[in-house]
């Protein structure tokens, strides 16, 4: 791939990863994306040009305020070196193009999921359902995923969970699983294939239950209460097109007579 295009991912991602933090703070509240420009959480003032500066600005005011000298979380520089380090890999992955550019606004809009999921414990629908028929699109005629691969995707992902949680709850009496996680798993299926459920279900299982027992034998919380799964959905299709690929031909496809 070469430096250049490393250095340029890298940055595009974390400019991206900066404003991926103003998604994740307006979203749920329900405000503008765009409107008003970045401001500080604590007294409101507008962040300026200079102070706005991925990933480098938190540690050059030492995470705080420069008018109200209030905190400012380290999860903003956290997001912003994440989105970065994806950007990196997926135009490692992918090389420099439409393939790349499509992978990261999924992982993108995962990433959003993820964080507003466990500040909140729900998936809105302003990004799921759009983004179903969005990346549908995206897989079909940028990914090269087969029409037929990623309707079945939609279809079994958001069917899948579904059975799920009309079956856990019919079981135990209570909701195990939300409605946003099965539009989730519809659009991860939407973009990644049917193919890929094996992997995300198992893999974000798998996950969830190890963070899920951490939190309980340290926290002493109730399983269902101790994480959101949109997480670990998420993480699950990150990493999909890394390890999931070669995983799922090797166990499901070479199974099959």
């Amino acid at each position: 791939m070469g430096i250049f295009w490393g250095v340029i991912s890298f940055v595009l991602g974390a400019v991206i990863g900066s404003f991926l933090n103003v998604c994740i703070w307006r979203i749920p509240e329900e405000k503008s994306i765009v409107f008003p420009s970045s401001r500080c959480p604590k007294c409101g003032a507008p962040i300026r040009p200079w102070d706005n500066i991925p990933i480098l600005s938190w540690f050059l005011l030492r995470g705080r305020c420069r008018d109200c000298g209030g905190a400012i979380s380290p999860r903003y520089p956290l997001v912003e070196l994440l989105t970065g380090l994806l950007s990196l890999a997926l135009c490692r992955l992918y090389g420099p193009g439409l393939p790349y550019l499509a992978a990261f606004l999924f992982v993108s809009v995962l990433v959003v999921i993820s964080f507003i999921d466990l500040d909140h414990q729900i998936i809105p629908d302003v990004i799921s359902l759009p983004g179903i028929p969005v990346f549908f699109l995206l897989a079909v005629f940028v990914m090269g995923v087969g029409f037929w691969d990623s309707l079945l995707g939609v279809l079994a992902g958001g069917g899948f969970l579904y059975l799920i949680a009309v079956g856990y709850e019919l079981l135990t009496k209570r909701e195990g699983m939300g409605g946003g996680d099965i539009k989730l798993l519809a659009m991860i299926g939407a973009f990644l294939g049917w193919q890929s459920l094996f992997f995300v279900v198992f893999m974000s299982s798998i996950l969830g239950a190890l963070v899920g027992a951490v939190l309980i034998a340290t926290r002493g919380k109730d399983m269902k209460y101790a994480v959101p799964f949109g997480p670990f959905l998420s993480v699950a299709a990150a990493m999909y097109p890394f390890v999931g690929v070669q995983l799922t031909h090797l166990v499901l496809f070479r199974a099959l007579p």
